[in-house]
């Protein structure tokens, strides 16, 4: 089973997220503990070393992004819930991580933890939680670095070096300037939202230009 922790100061929340969690996954999570606050989330991680963490973004005293500072290695993934905060959900997109828009639908659930599963583990995870708080600390303008899924997995590339982006069906094949492509496992449309708006347009339905 995998061991989860869910952070949330709603109690509401922790509780229908475990029991949709147990409804649409029975048996392959054991919630080792359901926290109301970024304390005692820190605590719970510590002591349970989780392979995931379920993390509220919107919290009284602490907000989810505080977590990661009590951490010199970030060895869990984090699925973040969220009811609003239209920047914060652009940053997650741009360090490929998955969010879950409140009230949780169980479909969306299950998407991501799809990916969860698939995706790689340790290293990498910090890696993307390190994007995660330099899109956040940053403005949009000079936001240079992107993660991509791919079909080889994640890669970084910055925006400056993307040549144009092309619909493929439901991926998008990425042109970059030194002339290699990447084909990217998302619609054009998503990737059109994570990239910086003021050096990118589209000028055709198949076409996003740098």
């Amino acid at each position: 089973m995998v061991k989860a922790v869910i952070i949330d100061d709603e109690l509401n929340a922790r509780d229908l997220l475990e029991k949709t969690l147990d409804r649409c996954f029975p048996n392959k999570f054991n919630i080792v503990e359901k926290c109301n606050s970024i304390d005692t989330g820190v605590v719970a991680i510590k002591k349970y070393e989780p392979e995931l963490v379920f993390l509220d973004i919107q919290m009284p005293e602490k907000n989810g992004f505080e977590l990661f500072k009590y951490f010199d290695v970030i060895n869990f993934e984090v699925i973040f819930t969220t009811a609003f905060n239209q920047f914060a959900i652009k940053a997650i997109k741009r360090s490929a991580l998955d969010y879950l828009l409140k009230p949780i639908n169980s479909l969306e659930l299950s998407d991501a933890i799809k990916k969860f599963d698939n995706r790689n583990k340790g290293n990498f995870a910090q890696k993307k939680l390190t994007l995660l708080l330099e899109n956040l600390n940053v403005n949009d303008q000079h936001v240079s670095k992107i993660a991509f899924s791919t079909v080889d997995g994640f890669e970084l590339m910055h925006s400056n070096q993307i040549l144009y982006c092309k619909a493929e069906s439901n991926y998008c094949c990425i042109k970059q300037i030194s002339g290699h492509t990447k084909l990217a496992t998302k619609t054009l449309k998503y990737v059109e939202e994570i990239l910086p708006a003021h050096s990118f347009i589209r000028i055709h339905k198949t076409y996003v230009i740098n």
